[in-house]
Order: C-alpha cells, then structure tokens, then sequence
C-alpha cells in the first residue's frame, strides 16, 4: 500500500505527514517513536490501513531539518550515537509542542472521533492528546511508553480526569523509563477518573514493536496489532 505524502503547516514549520488508506474508514493519528521517520514505521502504518483503518503518520522530528533517521541498532547500542540524537531531537521534542501541532492534525482527520497510538515517546503523547483533544479522541493506545505517570508536570497521568476515551497500554517488561511504581500510579489515576482501561505488562523489551529495532520481538508485536485493532474497533464502530 502506497502512503500519500502531504506537508502539514503547523505553528512552528511544515510536517511531512503520511497518509495509509481509505479516509472513510476510522481515523487513527499514529505517533512515531523516537527514531525518526523510517520504512519501519510506514510498514506499521500500512498493515494498521489494511485492516480496515486510515491511518495519519506525521514526522514529529520536522522542527530539527532535513535528517536521516539513525540506524536503530547503533542508537540502541553506541552511547555516542543516542546521545547525539537526542542532542538534536530532545530541545524540540516537548508535549506542549506536540499537542499544538495536533490540533493542526485533527483539522486533517475527517472523522469526529478519532483513535490515537503511540510507541516509546508516542505512547507519551498518545494518552497526553487523549487528554487534551477528549472531544476528538475515542480510543488511546501506548505501547512500550515512557513517563507515563511521573513527577513532571506534563506527566499523562494527571490528565486522566479528562480522558474519555477508552485506552490501552502495552508496558515493556524491566523497563525504567515506566516502572512498577508508575504503573500502578497511571492505574489509580484511571481508575479514580472512570476512564475504561486496561494495561499490561508485555514480556519484551522497550521498543519491541518497529521491525527494525534489535529487540523486535514479531510475537509481541502480532498481539500489539491485535489489541489495537481491537481497541480500535471497539471505540470508534459506528
């Protein structure tokens, strides 16, 4: 399946944004990783659009230029290579960002309810939009986030009261960036606001979805798709 490639003008730029499937079918914003935009990604938008989804994949790295992803294996592995990355990602990469550029991207979904995912940093900002679009957003998936219930102000899990969809989450077995203590923390704060959730602990490594990653796991990745697009359906049938 072929992705159409538009250019979104946002508050801050123009973002490369690509579009998978029929814009009839449910919408779903998908948000990117932290890696950058690669076929990996597009391979995931496309098996989501052939089950029956459209599915808007914007490059949230725009704001740092024209780049090349970095090869996942040496980002996961060579210090030198993810600090570097983050160098030049981490002062443009904030939620507050994100969730304005959203805005622009809503205006580009024709549905009136719409689902969101997100991996590694996407997960982030997927129930982060959830919370702040709750009139748009049906059903909001996280798949091996971070920081999902921490000290910072912008943590997603002080947005819950205002959540009203229905949401997801896939945690990464082991992973610091979303341990125990914040798990049960994103779970009361669900809970307390009634949002209709379900989390779980999936027995593979921070960022085991993308094909590309060194620990890919295709098992946990097949159920990833499987809940989703069970999540999907569930909120946003009409």
């Amino acid at each position: 399946m072929a992705a159409t490639r538009i250019e979104i003008t946002t508050d801050d730029g123009v973002c490369p944004t690509f579009l998978f499937g029929d814009a009839a079918a449910p919408n779903v914003l998908m948000y990117m990783d932290g890696i950058g935009m690669r076929p990996a990604l597009h391979m995931m938008a496309e098996r989501l659009a052939s089950a029956g989804f459209y599915v808007m994949l914007p490059d949230l790295c725009y704001r740092i230029g024209p780049y090349t992803a970095p090869e996942p294996a040496k980002l996961f592995g060579d210090p030198a290579v993810r600090a570097e990355w983050g160098k030049r990602l981490t002062p443009t990469m904030s939620s507050a960002n994100t969730m304005r550029d959203t805005q622009t991207f809503l205006a580009h979904l024709p549905a009136a309810k719409i689902g969101t995912t997100g991996y590694c940093m996407g997960g982030r900002l997927s129930l982060i939009a959830a919370g702040t679009y709750p009139e748009r957003i049906a059903a909001a998936a996280a798949y091996h986030p971070g920081n999902l219930a921490n000290d910072a102000p912008d943590s997603p899990h002080l947005l819950a009261p205002r959540i009203k969809a229905r949401v997801y989450v896939a945690a990464a077995s082991e992973d610091p960036s979303f341990p125990d203590e914040q798990v049960h923390r994103l779970a009361d704060a669900l809970s307390a606001a009634r949002v209709d959730h379900t989390i779980e602990t999936y027995p593979a490594k921070h960022g085991w979805v993308p094909s590309d990653t060194p620990v890919h796991d295709s098992a946990a990745a097949d159920r990833h798709f499987e809940t989703l697009t069970a999540l999907l359906r569930g909120a946003l049938a009409t």
